[in-house]
């Protein structure tokens, strides 16, 4: 990386000390300029939403499963016709940290513009920079477009979402703070938007901030809580292994990524420069503390190595295979890879099932994720890296997910917390479906009643006074 365009902590204090107005479109940026702007887009993970695997850098195309409805990320090359190579400095702020488009429409928040807000004019500047001047114009479309179910595909909508759950002012230095904290709290809350995926949402799918990384589940995978807390989160962490697991992905006896946080650290994390991780993870490592009831004892110490060889020794398999033990599905499906004992591989790359947030954690969807969907990772470029699991999705049936499931729990993992038939079905199915847009619709039908139950009382009025 170049050494003019690392980010010391104390040089974005400055940036963050005063907040410059927008400056007006300029000429081509220099090398420096477009590396910076580079940096940052890959902070903000901007290609991981807006590329599709094998597919061109940012052309748009990619699905994302929302709790509404599939929304495709759409071209944000500098092609003049189909991306946003006709937009003005302006209208690309407005854009990434407003949720507008050049056209006045809404953007929606699986966007995270609720995150962007918080960067400085300066870094937004940058970003627009890159993007015009060091990402190669697609002049496609991409093949689908958005299409929610009303009312939600009334964009407007979106604004009146804004006015409640908005806030456009950008990141402000806690002069209190250390600049390492202040340099991990821009980036936490802004580019990397870890409250995005990490803090519950309510009814209206906004984040609830009174519990900023508490956990949530994101559709099907969960986003675990990553507070203070020594029991439910990394307050047991040292700040070293919690930088060892965002650039790697792996903390022994700890934690390993999957899912849409493997990909995170894929195409962004792992590429942050080792001052900007260790900020990030001394700003996390400060959210207040927020404790799951279940968290009895740090998730990360749960169970030990072990094994029922003994009770499925000479014992036939059952003709209906749905009625394998789960030491039998384990003996077949598991054990050449994470050994008898739940131990791990003797290198290292495959963890131990034991001392393991996956199998602590009083959430148990990303246990049965990993089985339905396996744990893959990518080199960075959109590449297909390999599988560090496999997927028994086409392998396993429900039944047989939800005995193995609960097998590795009670040997391995927090005994009390169970994988469940429904539980299985539902993620093997994408998650369960929202009731927000029933609600909303229910909301306008109210609406259009109280309407009309004021009009008629207005004309029984009127009439009263003729």
């Amino acid at each position: 990386m170049m050494a003019a365009f690392r980010l010391t902590a104390g040089a974005v204090l400055l940036s963050l000390a005063a907040m410059p107005v927008l400056a007006a479109d300029k000429g081509v940026p220099d090398a420096a300029a477009i590396e910076r702007g580079r940096y940052l887009a890959t902070a903000g993970d901007c290609i991981a939403c807006h590329s599709v695997p094998g597919g061109k850098p940012m052309a748009g195309g990619l699905s994302l499963a929302t709790p509404l409805g599939a929304i495709v990320a759409t071209n944000i090359t500098p092609s003049k016709t189909h991306g946003i190579g006709n937009y003005t400095l302006k209208q690309f702020s407005d854009a990434v940290r407003h949720g507008v488009r050049a056209d006045g429409a809404n953007l929606y928040p699986a966007m995270p513009y609720t995150a962007y807000a918080k960067v400085t004019d300066e870094d937004t500047a940058a970003l627009y920079d890159y993007f015009m001047h060091g990402v190669a114009a697609v002049d496609a479309a991409p093949a689908q477009t958005t299409d929610l179910p009303f009312p939600f595909n009334i964009r407007l909508s979106m604004a009146g979402w804004n006015m409640l759950f908005l806030d456009k002012k950008p990141f402000v230095a806690d002069t209190a703070k250390s600049m390492e904290w202040n340099r991990g709290a821009y980036l936490a809350q802004g580019l990397a938007h870890c409250t995005t995926c990490h803090t519950p949402r309510n009814a209206l799918m906004a984040e609830q901030l009174s519990k900023e990384l508490g956990g949530a589940d994101l559709g099907t995978w969960h986003a675990p809580n990553i507070t203070s807390d020594i029991n439910s989160g990394v307050g047991g962490w040292s700040q070293q292994e919690l930088v060892d697991y965002l650039r790697t992905g792996r903390t022994a006896n700890k934690a390993q990524a999957a899912g849409p946080m493997a990909e995170v650290i894929d195409h962004s994390l792992k590429h942050l420069n080792d001052a900007d991780l260790h900020a990030i993870a001394h700003y996390v490592k400060s959210v207040p503390a927020i404790r799951d009831k279940a968290d009895t004892q740090p998730v990360t110490q749960w169970g030990k190595a072990g094994d029922e060889l003994a009770s499925i020794r000479g014992v036939p398999l059952p003709q209906n295979l749905n009625k394998m033990s789960g030491a039998q599905l384990y003996d077949a499906q598991c054990a050449s890879c994470h050994q008898a004992r739940g131990e791990g591989s003797f290198d290292g790359s495959l963890p131990p099932l034991f001392h393991n947030s996956v199998t602590g954690r009083s959430n148990s969807n990303n246990l049965v994720m990993a089985i339905l969907d396996g744990v893959e990772r990518q080199d960075g470029r959109g590449a297909h890296a390999g599988h560090l699991m496999p997927a028994f999705r086409q392998t396993l049936s429900d039944e047989q997910i939800v005995t193995l499931g609960n097998y590795v729990q009670k040997m391995y993992g927090n005994p009390a917390i169970k994988v469940t038939a429904e539980q299985v079905t539902t993620l093997r199915n994408g998650g369960a479906p929202s009731n927000l847009i029933g609600l909303a619709r229910a909301g306008i039908i109210v609406g259009v009643l109280v309407l009309l139950a004021l009009l008629l009382w207005w004309r029984g009025r009127r009439r009263k006074q003729a």
